[in-house]
């Protein structure tokens, strides 16, 4: 029987390990099936034991001495390591462990002394664990009550490790709100404590705030260049912290979530569980393209390993839901969830005591309880699987015939046609009860779907005459060859010959031929022209030279407008991956904007708005009420609008200045004879920054309305506020990311202003854009800093 029995297919697996922070047992390879047996996916190991450390410590103790008879001394060195100093050695079960550097060192010590030491135990363990083939290593983070001018210092030791150990995964362990464990009486081995006083830092060099790890970790990955081997191993600790912090830790690469047994609550029924908090983080992070593993820490030792005959059986997850129902809120009249040190206490308890099912390991199995009941993923999700994050170039339409596989998945859309065919619909009904003349000699309502592909707005268009009883004209205008013999086959087998199919590009093609030979008009356009970014594929070009066959009495478009939204986001994996691709592929990929389902990201800007929503387990029972989405509203502005049809006289001026006559001005702005420049487009937009952050780039998105008449519009969108209400479930869009090339570092209550360009030279378009910062001291706005210029002008949309 498999873990994930009973599970939805697309639900992620938890990879559950067991940690102790004093293993008594070498981890041996009896061991480590034992608790495979019990259903742990891996167990952690020391790389060095106590006797490593007596050594250090022996040897510290002497250096001391010296140099207190004499100055002169050089810095001690550790001799390496003997057999009795580590409990690793390379076997065929070590990829199965995680390994944990030792905790009692300080790399960021401002003792100069300890910090040698503490640096020659890392690269001792480093080289150490690398030649053994361990892959997964876990380091202590920064000590935080140094404050943060140690950080930079701890950050180059982990830079050298990740080059002496050149195939470690190397994992930075920080709490995820700043707040480390005291030295107490286990830790006094710990270096810290011989610093010597002198080196101290001041108090409020050393002040440790909520965020203070955060920004830690911020300035680790930074001098390490967002290395791929670098990731985090975030503790949890027992209340969250605020869910700006939450929303930005999600977004980091974070490897390994570490649950002590202090942040497990103790319900009703004496059993282990989670807050709904802490539920809501896990799910969050679960469903990031790479999930993180989870150590469950200080839980009690591995049931049975002193009782070799006992038989165990892995644990299921298959728990009541009385089991594992929420444990009581703070001031019920139930009594309260214990403290840290009574949670640490129970769990070193027998589990009959405080388990209604017995479980030997309750811990585990009320994770796999949470792996078993996953809220169910949006229709996006599933979609979408396999593309989160993954950067794709934007589709050049106009230069490039797309493959049917590429129109076949715009079609398997379940909101997108169904919205367009009322918007038909509804127009078709307004045309009819406002009693306007069309442009057939019938009366039929005459409709030309420009840019067809496959043919499926030219199905809602014939679905919408049906339901509305209009009668229409048809007619299916596409370029691509391929495409248009398709069309054809739809028109015999399908359509009942009732469409007229055209070969040719929508801004050549003049219209239905009258049977004088003539060109008629064309009552209703329909065009899916638009982009991730709405004028991304040159929809405004194309409609702009489409409009002369548009009957200029009544004639409508389908899309009527559409607008461009944007926002400052933090995304750390996807910025690693265009520093990769610049450095080794392609050196323009900071001036590209990608399509990308944005999954692992963080917005900047945000409002304080929270959404909730109910869950409930598929056998009925409610859980807990949470929203899988950023809990922030983000901060969504609209960069500009486009609409359909055009005034006449823009069109003229246009056609003027097209061949560069003297009446049409002295030239384009960018080039060419700025026949396109009624489609420039300029913004400059401040976002507010409540908390402190890096921004990597701009989401992007757009909102558009098909059609608006006597029962209110009909809209499409993808803007993260507003999808929810006007699309929900559309999948036919990605957003787009507009990238940064060097990471732009946000203090708390600062301001970003973008500036944002819609360029054309009547050849191609393309887009520019930069970010400055700001913040108000004493009344005065100062700029803190400004961008490169970004422009997309070699990659731009051929027009």
């Amino acid at each position: 029987m498999s873990y994930a029995d009973g599970m939805d297919d697309s639900a992620p697996v938890f990879y559950i390990g067991q940690h102790e922070t004093k293993r008594g047992l070498d981890v041996s390879t009896e061991l480590l099936q034992h608790a495979q047996d019990l259903g742990y996916d891996m167990l952690t190991s020391p790389i060095t034991n106590d006797h490593f450390q007596t050594r250090v410590l022996a040897l510290l103790d002497s250096y001391i001495q010296k140099l207190s008879e004499s100055q002169s001394q050089p810095l001690p060195l550790i001799p390496a390591l003997d057999h009795l100093d580590t409990p690793l050695g390379p076997s065929d079960t070590i990829g199965q462990l995680v390994a944990f550097t030792s905790s009692w060192i300080d790399l960021s010590s401002p003792d100069p002394i300890i910090s040698h030491l503490s640096r020659q135990v890392f690269h001792l363990e480093i080289a150490y664990a690398a030649f053994c083939g361990a892959t997964n290593v876990v380091v202590s983070g920064p000590r935080l009550a140094h404050g943060q001018t140690g950080v930079s210092q701890y950050a180059r030791s982990i830079k050298e490790a990740l080059v002496t150990g050149s195939y470690i995964q190397l994992h930075v362990q920080m709490p995820m709100d700043g707040r480390q464990p005291s030295t107490g009486d286990d830790h006094l081995g710990d270096l810290a404590r011989f610093a010597r006083s002198e080196f101290e830092p001041s108090t409020q060099a050393k002040s440790v705030v909520t965020w203070s790890s955060w920004d830690a970790w911020n300035t680790i990955r930074s001098i390490c260049k967002y290395h791929n081997r670098l990731s985090v191993v975030l503790d949890l600790p027992r209340r969250l912290p605020s869910l700006a912090l939450q929303s930005r830790w999600s977004s980091e690469p974070v490897r390994l979530l570490n649950i002590p047994a202090s942040s497990f609550l103790v319900n009703a029924k004496q059993s282990f569980v989670l807050s709904k908090a802490h539920q809501v983080f896990i799910f969050r992070c679960m469903r990031q393209q790479r999930g993180p593993w989870i150590l469950l820490s200080d839980i009690g030792q591995l049931p049975g390993i002193d009782d070799p005959e006992m038989i165990m059986s892995y644990s299921t997850g298959h728990l009541s839901p009385r089991t594992v129902e929420d444990a009581p809120s703070p001031g019920s009249s139930i009594a309260p969830a214990p403290t840290p040190a009574e949670a640490a206490q129970l769990a070193k308890q027998s589990p009959k005591k405080y388990s209604s099912s017995n479980d030997p390991t309750p811990h585990l199995s009320y994770m796999r309880f949470l792996q078993r009941n996953q809220p169910p993923k949006s229709q996006l999700e599933r979609f979408g699987g396999g593309f989160q994050d993954y950067l794709q170039s934007p589709l050049q339409p106009l230069t490039d015939n797309l493959e049917s596989i590429t129109y076949e998945v715009f079609e398997k859309d379940p909101i997108k046609y169904a919205w367009y065919e009322r918007a038909i619909a509804q127009a078709l009904k307004d045309w009819q009860n406002e009693g306007r003349s069309t442009s057939s000699e019938n009366g039929a309502v005459v409709i030309a779907v420009v840019g067809s592909g496959r043919g499926p707005l030219v199905t809602r268009a014939l679905n919408a005459s049906a339901s509305s009883g209009v009668p229409v004209r048809v007619y299916a205008i596409e370029k691509n060859p391929n495409a248009y013999v398709v069309l054809q086959r739809h028109n015999v087998e399908t359509w009942g010959g009732r469409v007229t199919v055209v070969k040719t590009d929508m801004r050549a093609w003049k219209g239905p031929t009258q049977p004088d030979g003539t060109f008629g008009k064309v009552d209703i356009l329909v065009s899916e022209l638009l982009g991730s970014f709405a004028d991304n594929e040159l929809s405004p070009e194309c409609l702009d030279g489409v409009q002369h066959v548009l009957n200029p009495e009544h004639g409508i478009s389908i899309p009527c407008s559409y607008t461009a939204h944007f926002t400052p986001i933090s995304t750390p994996k996807l910025w690693a991956d265009l520093y990769n691709r610049s450095t080794n592929i392609d050196p323009t990929a900071f001036d590209i904007p990608w399509v990308v389902m944005l999954s692992q990201f963080d917005y900047l800007s945000t409002e304080a708005t929270e959404t909730m929503a109910t869950h409930q387990l598929s056998n009925g029972t409610k859980m807990h009420n949470f929203n899988l989405e950023a809990p922030l509203t983000p901060n969504v502005q609209t960069a500009w609008q486009f609409s359909h049809p055009l005034p006449p006289s823009v069109l003229a001026q246009s056609s003027l200045r097209k061949g560069g006559s003297a009446v049409g001005g002295g030239g384009g702005f960018s080039g060419g004879d700025g026949a396109n420049e009624h489609n420039l487009r300029y913004c400059s937009i401040a976002f507010p920054i409540q908390e402190q952050g890096v921004c990597h780039g701009l989401g992007a998105y757009f909102e558009t309305v098909l059609y608006s008449g006597s029962d209110g519009p009909v809209e499409l969108s993808t803007n993260p506020v507003t999808m929810e209400s006007k699309s929900k479930d559309m999948i036919s869009w990605f957003p787009i990311l507009f990238p940064l090339k060097t990471p732009f570092h946000l203090p708390a209550n600062s301001e970003l202003q973008v500036s944002f360009w819609r360029q054309t030279d009547d050849r191609k378009v393309w887009y520019e854009w930069l970010v400055e910062s700001y913040m108000t001291v004493n009344g005065h706005r100062i700029r803190l800093g400004v961008s490169d210029l970004h422009s997309s002008k070699s990659n731009g949309c051929m027009m």
